[in-house]
């Protein structure tokens, strides 16, 4: 056999044979690679003869079987039909609106431009397709909000407020939002709040989620949606009022702990409210219903992982469950559902009332005069044992892994332990999985930020818990989904943000800027060799921000506690202490001098770490970027980062709560002085750009 098949079955199932890594080196994926990711894509590489096979499996997929089910468009320009029919046919196209135009296909088999986005219902001959038409681009930050947008980004989980149990809640987020809005904000980034798995107590990183459709009932706020009376009575009927309190007075999330409490107390509200007679049941009735099959799934699958579990007690991955329930539309499951009807119902209200406190949480963000409200994050994957990949088995890659290749920030490469989306499964499933993930994520809310979007070109996918230098990139239908996200980012109204950080395939920025989608520019990435952009060079593209999760608050960079702790962990020995100090010194000076420039200090003259974070506020304040994003951590001058990546037991990732309640998180004199002054420096800019 030989390397030449072996390659054209891999370029046929979408890898990159050969690719540029960070150092803008030329890289080879080697044939051992190849064999073990076609081999979990189904397609097997042992012999000529398996090669052959799977080439014929590969055909059949990418042929959809005829006509696919879903064609995406430009708006303004026509659709290429060639393929599928031929030239003059004659074809009914109805619109959402239930308007239809009748006409033929032009000479070279197109379909006539469309003027108005949206999902249109096209039938030729025998066949029905949809075609999606997207506008050329998302709608702008300045669209939306003007220019000199500015606002906060938080997580979710480390939120307090007065009655919280241990574990930041939509009614916190809520009072956040009018906070921010107050000293001027637009928008209120937070972190995921991907549905986790209820069974698995000690599972929390908010990226590593069992489904990216719905919420982590654990931050619902029971007492906004169905009153402090019957949340109170609960508590007080689960004797869970002590516990309760002392969750709260903890400095880290205790997951464990806070899991079984909530889980406890929502059942008891859950077992309350279905005995009848309560106002709300109609809406609960009315959201249930309008979530379909795709919520009926994920609340059985719930269910089922909890029911189902090995001889020890353990909740098992869905792949080792009897064959019967592994398919969500079997007979077994559906009398599984009936059997165990409430305790599906169980799962569908906490998503309820999960649901109901995200919308209120948005709508008070607009109401109280931010012009973006809340902005979600989806994640990059979802947990291959979780409920969206047995959901969806069809258009997800669960015995992948996706990550990152040895790059700049990571030298051993990383392995997120998530499944990727498939990239024939999504074509021959109308992109249903897709649709629904981007409609889901920006249902409540006024943009979105996609974590790791260079993942919508091209994945870094291997083998579950293999090594991630012996990856390969797997590559995706990137035309059709970012028409889709165009298009549903126009449906909602939203501003769509892409965390374009890594290694970035040639002109990727450009696409994405085209298509009206903000890249993210980061303080500390903004440099090379300690020489750091002035405030006047950073994108017009791209958000600005100070820091991300994954690195420190500017205050702990500037002491360098970053490096203690990477010590602390074994990620750096102690005996290289003195060069990572003296590389970060390096840094900092140059920090310093672009912070004092702008700020008309003395560049010789080194910051305090407060200052430097005064400095940063109001340096970000002055770039062109169309947003800028202040974490939390920077406005409060926080040294601890949220998450370490690659990190799991020595660092406490996802369990930092913040120093102080919701309501009066921001009043402190020190991040009212850096709010006021960012809030000034795009006024300002805002004020030049209309002059």
């Amino acid at each position: 056999m030989s390397d030449a098949s072996l390659i054209r079955l891999a370029e046929a199932a979408g890898l990159s044979i050969d690719w540029v890594d960070a150092d803008n080196c030329q890289q080879r994926v080697e044939p051992a690679v190849l064999r073990q990711v076609l081999a979990c894509l189904g397609l097997t590489a042992e012999s000529a003869e398996d090669i052959d096979a799977s080439l014929e499996i590969l055909a059949h997929k990418n042929n959809h079987g005829g006509v696919p089910p879903l064609l995406t468009c430009d708006q303004h320009a026509a659709l290429e039909l060639a393929t599928f029919f031929p030239p003059s046919s004659s074809f009914e196209l109805e619109g959402e609106d239930g308007s239809v135009r009748h006409g033929s296909l032009d000479e070279q088999a197109r379909l006539p431009a469309i003027d108005t986005p949206g999902y249109y219902r096209l039938t030729i001959d025998k066949y029905q397709l949809t075609v999606a038409v997207a506008p050329r681009s998302c709608p702008t930050v300045a669209e939306i909000a003007g220019t000199g947008a500015w606002g906060l980004t938080a997580q979710l989980y480390g939120l307090r407020r007065p009655g919280d149990g241990g574990l930041g809640d939509t009614q916190a987020l809520e009072t956040l939002v009018r906070s921010a809005a107050a000293q001027g904000a637009d928008a209120l980034g937070i972190s995921p709040v991907h549905a986790m798995f209820g069974a698995h107590l000690d599972q929390y990183s908010p990226y590593s989620p069992s489904s990216r459709l719905f919420y982590n009932v654990l931050h619902a706020a029971p007492g906004s949606i169905l009153g402090e009376r019957p949340l109170r009575q609960a508590i007080e009927s689960c004797g869970l009022g002590e516990e309760l309190q002392r969750l709260e007075r903890l400095d880290l999330i205790d997951w464990p702990a806070v899991s079984r409490t909530r889980q406890q107390l929502l059942r008891r509200l859950f077992d309350d409210f279905r005995t009848g007679g309560n106002a709300q049941q109609a809406d609960f009735d009315i959201f249930r219903a309008s979530g379909g099959e795709a919520l009926e799934n994920h609340c059985r699958f719930e269910a089922l992982h909890d029911h189902l579990r090995d001889a020890q007690g353990h909740p098992q991955q869905w792949n080792d469950w009897p064959d019967d329930y592994r398919d969500p539309a079997s007979p077994a499951v559906e009398a599984f559902a009936r059997e165990h009807a409430d305790e599906v119902s169980y799962h569908a209200f906490g998503q309820w009332l999960m649901a109901r406190g995200l919308e209120r949480a948005h709508v008070a963000a607009r109401s109280a005069g931010m012009r973006i409200g809340l902005i979600s994050d989806l994640a990059v994957g979802a947990d291959g044992g979780g409920s969206q990949a047995w959901s969806r088995q069809a258009e997800l890659l669960a015995s992948l892994s996706v990550g990152a290749p040895p790059d700049i920030m990571n030298r051993d490469g990383q392995n997120w332990g998530i499944s990727a989306f498939s990239p024939w499964g999504l074509r021959q499933n109308g992109f249903r999985a897709f649709i629904e993930m981007l409609r889901a994520n920006l249902a409540h809310s006024g943009g979105m930020r996609i974590d790791h979007v260079l993942g919508l070109k091209r994945l870094w996918v291997m083998p579950a818990s293999a090594d991630p230098r012996h990856g390969v990139y797997l590559n995706f239908p990137f035309d059709e989904m970012l028409r889709l996200l165009c298009l549903e980012a126009w449906r909602h109204r939203a501003v769509i943000l892409g965390e374009d950080l890594g290694t970035i395939p040639p002109g990727l920025r450009d696409v994405l800027a085209a298509r009206g989608i903000l890249g993210m520019r980061v303080l500390l990435f903004e440099q090379h060799d300690g020489h750091f952009q002035r405030a006047g060079q950073y994108s017009p593209q791209a958000l600005a921000t100070t820091t991300t999760h994954d690195i420190p608050p500017l205050a702990g960079w500037w002491n360098g506690h970053d490096i203690d702790w990477r010590i602390k962990v074994g990620q750096v020995q102690e005996q290289d202490r003195a060069k990572q100090r003296h590389s970060r010194e390096h840094e900092r000076a140059g920090l310093n001098r672009v912070l004092c420039e702008d700020s008309g200090k003395n560049p010789e003259h080194l910051l305090s770490a407060e200052q430097a974070v005064d400095a940063a506020a109001c340096f970000l304040g002055h770039t062109p970027a169309p947003l800028v994003l202040l974490p939390i951590e920077d406005a409060l001058g926080l040294e601890e980062q949220a998450n370490m990546p690659g990190i799991v037991e020595t660092h406490p990732n996802w369990r930092r709560r913040y120093p102080g309640d919701s309501a009066t998180l921001l009043d402190g004199e020190a991040s009212r002085r850096r709010l006021e002054c960012l809030a000034q420096a795009r006024r300002n800019h805002r004020g030049a750009a209309h002059r």
